[in-house]
């Protein structure tokens, strides 16, 4: 890729979801330049293939959907001087303060004052865990296959394993029976289910979701494509063979701080260096994320400003 030239901006915001919009337009109204790099080619981050209800009553007093929420977003931050760079993949920040980045333009610099991470989350895949057999076809993370689902198209599967109990597994199992999937097993390591407890009620008991509790998966079966998986109860020490043709990982999610690896020192990350929504830490809600990133926006915004006063 070509090497094209730097851009300056006062605050470099890194993804363009809940908590990224919300940073993004708080801290252009108070007079600071802002720029929003996101590898999407839309805002709304993962907001977009969320259609399930469930947003914004915190926020907006009303419940919407995933797309609806992140439209209210969009309008606070389209509304706003801040300037949006869209199918940009932040690769590396630098402590002179520069970000390297690609796009289809080729490779680019970003000089700033202060940056934002609002990349979101990193999902634990199944690979994660001691499994052993075969690499098949039909192995997805929840966060995946919600992706092809909603925002692809894609038909996924007809015999449906679910591993982990966790809240986007919950509504991943509920899509799942709503497009005439069979779930055959929701398998949980701990002795109870997690998530919310509105995700417990309204997916998995409304929707009769067959959940197994002290139990794991210890080896795949199947090549190309999944057969199977063989499930270990914790509790009695035996194993079981459960005939599937995809298995779905939620195994939760950790926060994406990535780009921060190499700028840390002994005294912590660089003050120029800040963390907002999911990135930070899992919000249960994107209300909770959207909040923090207003906040942090006017916060870093405040930080330009007062240096200016001071020279």
């Amino acid at each position: 890729m070509a090497q094209v030239g730097t851009v300056k901006t006062d605050i470099l915001i890194v993804g363009g979801g809940a908590a990224g919009m919300a940073a993004a337009a708080a801290a252009s109204s108070s007079g600071v330049s802002v720029t929003v790099a996101d590898d999407r080619e839309i805002p709304g981050g993962v907001l977009n293939q969320c259609v399930h209800s469930g947003f914004g009553l915190g926020r907006y007093g009303k419940e919407m959907t995933g797309p609806e929420y992140a439209d209210e977003e969009f309008r606070r931050f389209d509304e706003s001087s801040a300037i949006y760079m869209p199918g940009c993949r932040v690769l590396s920040l630098f402590p002179d303060k520069t970000a390297l980045v690609s796009s289809t333009d080729g490779l680019s610099r970003i000089s700033f004052d202060e940056c934002i991470l609002a990349a979101g989350c990193m999902e634990r895949s199944l690979w994660s865990l001691p499994v052993s057999g075969t690499r098949p076809e039909g192995v997805y993370t929840a966060g995946e296959a919600q992706e092809m689902i909603e925002l692809g198209g894609f038909d996924i599967g007809s015999r449906i394993f679910i591993l982990g109990s966790g809240d986007i597994g919950q509504i991943m199992a509920r899509r799942f029976v709503q497009l005439g999937k069979t779930v055959v097993c929701m398998a949980e390591q701990n002795d109870h289910i997690g998530g919310m407890k509105r995700n417990q009620e309204e997916c998995i008991r409304a929707y009769d979701i067959p959940v197994l509790l002290n139990s794991t998966v210890t080896e795949i079966h199947g090549y190309p494509a999944l057969t199977g998986v063989t499930l270990h109860h914790l509790d009695s020490g035996k194993n079981e063979l459960i005939g599937c043709d995809t298995l779905i990982t939620a195994l939760g999610l950790e926060p994406d701080k990535s780009l921060a690896e190499g700028l840390e020192t002994a005294d912590g990350y660089p003050q120029w260096l800040h963390f907002c929504g999911n990135a930070d830490f899992v919000h249960e809600i994107a209300d909770s994320a959207s909040a923090q990133g207003e906040k942090l926006g006017i916060t870093v915004a405040g930080r330009i400003l007062n240096k200016r006063k001071e020279v």
